[in-house]
């Protein structure tokens, strides 16, 4: 299976998203279109980071010089991603579109960061990386956590929460896909908070940006409603949201942002305050509500309270 992944990374270290790199060899088409297409890299879905993760174990169970070579080809690459500011885009090298944007969409550079860091320590499975590189890691990894800082959002002068994609330059919330818009979100958020709050000695910024977020997410979450699956009179399978005071709260992927206000895009980019007023493919190909945040706040975050309080 890892000779099977290393056969889809792609010349300039990346791998793709959205593919099976492990059940079988990919063609001999397949890696020419890698090596050729610069679109091909991306930190999106998992992409180059899982792999990495994957052949570190192995590396490490092995001691494999082919393994190792190809890990550390991916990190060179993950480094070299990365835009002076700290963000990372979610292909490189750059592809023309929404996709230069600092992502955050889907946890991608909080992937990217929590490799770094793991492999800036040089503990297993991560103790073949070299010094120099833990180096450059621990640099990008700071750089990283600067950019989260400066990307939350505050609104009436109190830190909220982050959209799912940055302007690479000015920093913004930024449009991604079409029903992508610049946004609160509810679903990206959890996953910087929770990477904010494995840091062992957190500053007072980070700190900061964590209750910050924390008090948002508490203050948009949604009570009464329940998600379900039904069928609909046309026989097709469908969602909606139904009322239900003993259902637990629902977090939306998308808050207005200056309201706070749940909202829903389809393809059309039209702004629509419910789900059911976007059209069905949309509905139910995308996680529009979620409960993203429910043990973070329930339970993690709590947690991490206390011990920084000591």
């Amino acid at each position: 299976m890892a000779d099977s992944v290393m056969q889809y990374q792609a010349a300039d270290g990346g791998w793709p998203k959205n593919t099976d790199l492990g059940v079988r060899p990919p063609s001999a088409e397949s890696r020419a279109a890698a090596g050729a297409d610069v679109t091909w890299s991306t930190i999106d879905n998992n992409g180059t980071t899982m792999p990495m993760q994957f052949l570190a174990l192995v590396t490490h169970a092995t001691g494999e010089a082919r393994y190792r070579a190809s890990f550390l080809r991916g990190f060179d690459y993950l480094l070299a991603a990365q835009y002076p500011n700290g963000g990372w885009p979610q292909f490189f090298p750059l592809r023309p579109g929404y996709y230069t944007h600092v992502t955050f969409n889907d946890n991608a550079m909080v992937n990217v960061l929590t490799v770094l860091r793991d492999a800036a320590t040089g503990s297993a499975p991560y103790s073949f990386v070299d010094e120099a590189r833990r180096t450059k890691a621990r640099a990008a990894v700071s750089r990283g956590i600067d950019i989260i800082l400066k990307t939350q959002v505050k609104q009436d002068g109190k830190l909220t929460a982050w959209c799912a994609q940055h302007d690479e330059k000015t920093l913004a919330p930024a449009w991604a896909r079409a029903y992508e818009p610049p946004s609160l979100s509810g679903s990206e958020s959890v996953g910087i908070v929770r990477f904010l709050m494995e840091i062992e000695r957190p500053a007072p910024a980070i700190v900061a940006a964590i209750e910050g977020a924390a008090g948002w997410l508490r203050s948009v979450a949604i009570p009464g409603l329940r998600l379900e699956t039904f069928t609909g009179a046309d026989g097709r399978s469908d969602r909606r949201v139904v009322p239900d005071p003993a259902a637990g709260l629902l977090w939306a992927r998308f808050y207005e942002l200056g309201t706070n206000r749940p909202i829903f895009l389809g393809r059309d980019s039209v702004v629509r305050p419910a789900l059911s007023e976007i059209e069905y493919e949309r509905r139910n190909g995308y996680a529009y509500y979620g409960q993203w945040p429910a043990s973070l706040l329930d339970t993690d975050f709590p947690r991490w309270r206390e011990k920084h309080s000591r």
